[in-house]
């Protein structure tokens, strides 16, 4: 017999405002425990020193997971003049202190040369794997890592206040892959000083926002007057700019048994011009992806091709 899994069938997202000071694997506990939730993910990291938005999956919503990851993110960020810092933030060693400071024209001026495809060297302090291991574990140990720059989408980068001499904010919208640490780490290069983030904020990752979200204290109370499942939001909310196909009845049950449906050619038609549209937005990954739905519900997420949906996934609420 299989062993049957703890906690509750709860399926769905909960948009966090995660607090500073919690890491993304402790806020996935949190809101796994709050809901005892089955089984629980989140769509990209955030560091224990930011705060903002983390969409995090519970049950089938975890399918989707793939499909955040490359969505659009905005964030919010200070950066300090006058220090460098091993991991370009305010938690690493200071390595470097000088008195130079970039006037607001100077601010202005380079901006530009960061928006638009560039080609961006992530910080030794990230994610990324080296030789199976984690870029910031190995870099924590003292070992040097040099990561290769690579390509990264930013759509826009303003200079938002002056908040004194030594500290400006700045706003970014983003495609998948861009570091904030280094967006801050190349710009204080390219003024000729030193600079590191001293505050970051997360506003959005594709159709999750601020307007969204829900703090830890709001959780709390929400569980304490047995209302959690209020912050839950649909499974296909991580799935903003992916086409929806509507489908009938009969073809849900047929999805749902993992076989294909046929489209007409104008139900096709509709569906190409929609991946059309999503290819200029300069997504290339899931590029043939739909997902299926019937009067609203999600059934299944799969791929067009030569007139067919094909399911890949299949979602059962």
């Amino acid at each position: 017999m299989a062993r049957k899994k703890k906690g509750d069938l709860v399926n769905g997202w909960v948009c966090l405002d995660k607090p500073v000071g919690m890491g993304s694997t402790q806020a996935v506990s949190f809101v796994r425990r709050l809901f005892n939730a089955q089984k629980a993910g989140h769509a990209g990291t955030l560091d224990p020193m930011a705060s903002g938005i983390l969409p995090i999956a519970l049950g089938e919503a975890t399918k989707t997971v793939p499909y955040l990851m490359e969505a659009d993110k905005v964030y919010r960020f200070t950066v300090r003049w006058g220090q460098r810092t091993a991991s370009f933030d305010l938690e690493g060693e200071i390595l470097e202190q000088d008195d130079l400071r970039p006037t607001e024209a100077e601010i202005r001026e380079v901006l530009p040369q960061f928006i638009g495809e560039i080609e961006q060297a992530p910080p030794a302090f990230s994610a990324i794997k080296v030789d199976g291991q984690r870029a910031y574990d190995l870099a924590r140990e003292g070992v040097e890592v040099e990561l290769e720059a690579r390509p990264v989408v930013v759509h826009d980068l303003t200079l938002e206040r002056i908040l004194s001499a030594d500290e400006a904010e700045f706003r970014l919208h983003c495609g998948k892959g861009t570091y904030v640490r280094a967006i801050a780490r190349d710009l204080a290069l390219e003024l000729g000083v030193l600079g590191v983030v001293s505050a970051l904020r997360r506003e959005r990752v594709g159709g999750f926002d601020i307007n969204l979200s829900a703090g830890v204290e709001k959780l709390e109370d929400l569980r304490h007057r047995d209302a959690a499942l209020d912050a839950l939001l649909p499974v296909e909310t991580a799935l903003d700019d992916i086409p929806a196909l509507p489908v009938t009845e009969d073809e849900a049950t047929r999805l749902k048994q993992g076989r294909e449906i046929p489209l007409s050619f104008s139900r096709t038609q509709t569906a190409e011009d929609a991946l059309k549209i999503r290819s200029k937005s300069g997504k290339s990954e899931h590029g043939r992806t739909l997902w299926a739905h019937r009067d609203g519900d999600i059934v299944a997420l799969g791929e067009l091709r030569l007139g067919q949906f094909y399911p890949t996934r299949l979602i059962n609420l």
